[in-house]
């Protein structure tokens, strides 16, 4: 063989290897990144011609596959649409990509999960269609009505969590929306819905106490206070602590007051325990610039600000900035400056406190069960994200809590017979708009059934603690009634 054909039959073998390659990695290695791709069609008409699992909140469905017609087979469908609209997402062959839980859990409602491959295989061997796992959810459904209907027109949120496990109990966001328009097989239809709906200015399509970043205002002042007992700047409830009218700031010519521009007690002075109960603004900033930013950031991060949650929904980290001069501690301190978190991690605070101080990772779906309701994977172990705070100090802060609902702003959050800890809180930011309305707590105090998160948009009064206590506490008393059967 002569110099030119070995060249080229090398060339032609290295071509084979090359093509050989390729193939290779596209069948074994890509092959879960072309299969997610919006555009590739092939896969979603092979997913809509197997039953999709549905998702359950007390053995009733809140999204389901009823036999349709059609080449697609199956249509998905919401029968609680609106309700619990951010929670299921939507499943659309028309729109694209899936939201929700549809998106988080769609290995398992798929039938696609790893967890799923003997049950892939056994049917394989059987020559028995695929299907689906059904999804059973943790919601609390008496929880979920009380909180959508407190909230009402109002745009905002409300979370609920059991703080011994960690389960989500409640998950509310207005406004809501309709998924059954965008899952119809009219793709003319759920095309037209979703631009009405991507395009809707106040973002239905939000799940709002996960995937949104707000200040939590004078709910913050729990973690501070957190923070104070936990370093020993304060003994107890009862250590005294600045509170002047007005709280001069270094480095700049800006001043921290109070609401009123009053003092917080005689002689410039008030308790922890008093501060908390008032939301006395000078009193907490003094703490925060005492404790300096890192201990406050460090504080946070205990209860679980800067983690990346999956609930198995992705929940966008809450953050304390880092590298916080005087005057910035002092804002952060009181929930304002660059402090943002999600519902849902305030919830985790209130809930942390609730349980003696351990913060539990917070989860949505209870069991998974198969086509012909086998389960597959029963409840969840509850697992510890971590220990925020000693016993001790999660003691004081209960009874701190419980007396801001007795003695102080919180008096609407209330409920007759049971012992409540709450903390309102109004967070501004925008000039122009009033602030958030916040409130936070967890009921019975002494035995803890439910953490509630509760934040009305615009919902507040500014510079004023009444928003939180008139706005968002009754709406937090509506859902732990409604857990404890009040």
């Amino acid at each position: 063989m002569n110099a030119p054909v070995r060249r080229l039959s090398v060339v032609i073998a290295l071509l084979f290897v090359a093509l050989l390659v390729a193939s290779t990695s596209i069948q074994f290695f890509q092959s879960q990144t072309l299969a997610a791709m919006p555009a590739n069609k092939r896969t979603l008409l092979d997913n809509y011609s197997r039953e999709r699992g549905g998702i359950m909140v007390a053995g009733k469905p809140i999204a389901e596959s009823v036999a349709a017609s059609d080449q697609y087979k199956w249509l998905r469908k919401y029968p609680i649409g609106e309700l619990y609209s951010q929670v299921t997402g939507f499943y659309s062959f028309g729109v694209g990509n899936p939201y929700g839980l549809e998106h988080a859990a769609d290995g398992l409602l798929s039938g696609q999960a790893d967890t799923l491959f003997v049950r892939r295989v056994t049917d394989l061997i059987t020559g028995r269609q695929t299907s689906g796992a059904t999804i059973e959810l943790t919601i609390n459904p008496k929880a979920q009505q009380a909180a959508d209907q407190a909230l009402g027109k109002s745009r905002g949120a409300v979370v609920a969590l059991d703080p011994k496990t960690g389960a989500i109990l409640a998950m509310v966001s207005h406004p809501q929306y309709d998924p059954n328009a965008l899952a119809s097989h009219d793709f003319g239809k759920a095309a037209q819905a979703w631009q009405k709906l991507s395009t809707n200015p106040e973002k239905p399509f939000l799940n709002r106490t996960i995937d949104d970043l707000y200040p939590p205002g004078s709910t913050f002042k729990v973690v501070t206070a957190a923070a104070a007992l936990e370093n020993g700047l304060v003994a107890d409830a009862n250590s005294q602590v600045p509170g002047p009218a007005v709280l001069d700031l270094p480095l700049t010519d800006a001043t921290l007051p109070n609401e009123n521009r009053q003092p917080c007690g005689p002689g410039n002075k008030t308790t922890l325990l008093h501060a908390l109960e008032i939301s006395c603004n000078t009193a907490f900033g003094s703490l925060g610039m005492e404790l300096g930013g890192e201990k406050l950031r460090a504080q946070a991060a205990k209860f679980g600000f800067g983690d990346s949650l999956s609930t198995p929904m992705r929940v966008v980290p809450s953050s304390v900035p880092a590298d916080l001069n005087a005057p910035q501690a002092a804002q952060s301190a009181i929930g304002q400056y660059d402090v943002r978190t999600t519902p849902l991690q305030m919830a985790m605070v209130a809930a942390g406190i609730a349980n003696q101080g351990r913060v539990m990772t917070p989860y949505l779906i209870n069991r998974v069960r198969s086509a012909d309701l086998d389960i597959i994977s029963g409840a969840p172990q509850p697992q510890e994200l971590s220990q925020a705070v000693s016993t001790r100090t999660a003691d004081i802060l209960k009874n701190m809590m419980v007396s801001v609902v007795d003695n102080g702003s919180g008096a609407r959050a209330q409920i007759p017979g049971v012992r409540v800890a709450g903390k309102t809180g109004t967070a501004q930011h925008d000039p122009n708009q009033a602030p958030h309305a916040w409130f936070i707590s967890f009921a019975p105090a002494d035995d803890p059934k439910i953490a509630v998160a509760v934040i009305v948009e615009d919902g507040g009064v500014t510079q004023s603690e009444v928003g939180g206590g008139r706005v968002a506490a009754p709406i937090a008393r509506a859902v732990m009634e409604a857990v404890m059967g009040r």
